[in-house]
């Protein structure tokens, strides 16, 4: 939307004329719905919905009118958030040596498709900062190896409230984060990671899948929380394996998967198209 306009998420018990009584008070203030996706949990009975708004045209203030939106809220005991657009999430990336997720979202955010302002790359190995110094972002090297784990994760904190960042990515970052580190950044940490029923693990899951005849390779992206790898899933991508691919092209299906996750996890979370639920993602695609 390059219009000035909302976006609301909200989540509330499901209950009879919430979409009315939403669409009533839009309307009423001259705003124009652009988009209104809902959805309907029988088994908790909760209501979700993610609302785009034009708001040029509106009869008071932008603010006023998300003040004036609590009185419904409350009546109907909702959730609820608005974003201001056009608007960019400030974005850290976060690495160690591979780089094709990287260069996914450097890509995507350089033709527009992802409203991300990237404030910089912070690595645990120095292998990804010529990229960062071809796309003109800074580069962060961040100690980790032995007994500085903890401090290079203080590191880490310091640059992202530096930096005001809303959204941290890690591209392939291979560290586990610490309990505290996942509670205090929770909704706003992103991850991508092989998916493989059964589940190798290891330094070469690929070789392990291959020896083992896998027939599906794919990628998960999630939220990250203190319980590894199994956050709340955003996004995942499969591919046919094959009796003639080898090990090699395992990795090569393996990272389009990544990248396609990623990419599309990501920007499903910076066009606010996800709402977190207990242990799982309400995604709403576009």
């Amino acid at each position: 939307m390059a219009r000035p306009g909302l976006i609301l998420k909200l989540s509330c018990p499901d209950q009879a004329g919430i979409v009315a009584k939403i669409a009533s008070y839009v309307a009423g203030h001259r705003g124009n719905l652009i988009e209104f996706a809902q959805f309907t949990d029988k088994l908790s009975l909760r209501f979700f919905a993610r609302l785009e708004i034009e708001t040029g045209e509106l009869d008071v203030d932008p603010e006023d009118f998300i003040e004036g939106f609590g009185t419904l809220g409350r009546s109907m005991k909702a959730v609820w958030h608005f974003r201001r657009l056009p608007y960019k999430m400030r974005t850290a990336v976060l690495v160690t040596k591979t780089d094709h997720c990287l260069n996914e979202i450097l890509w995507r955010a350089e033709i527009g498709e992802m409203p991300v302002e990237i404030t910089s790359i912070i690595g645990n190995r120095d292998t990804c900062r010529s990229i960062a110094e071809r796309a003109g972002i800074p580069f962060h090297l961040v100690e980790m190896d032995g007994d500085r784990k903890a401090e290079g994760f203080a590191e880490i904190r310091k640059i992202l409230a530096d930096e005001d960042v809303e959204l941290a990515v890690l591209a392939r970052f291979m560290q586990i984060l610490p309990d505290d580190f996942c509670r205090d950044f929770a909704g706003r940490l992103i991850n991508i990671h092989h998916s493989f029923l059964p589940a190798f693990i290891g330094a070469n899951p690929y070789k392990q899948a291959y020896e083992r005849g896998v027939k599906l390779i794919g990628a998960t992206c999630h939220y990250v929380t203190a319980d590894l790898d199994a956050g709340p899933i955003i996004e995942q991508e499969v591919e046919r394996v094959q009796h003639f691919h080898a090990p090699n092209d395992l990795v090569r299906l393996g990272r389009n998967c990544e990248r396609i996750a990623l990419a599309r996890g990501i920007r499903y979370h910076v066009h606010d198209r996800t709402i977190i639920d207990g242990h799982r993602a309400i995604v709403f695609p576009d």
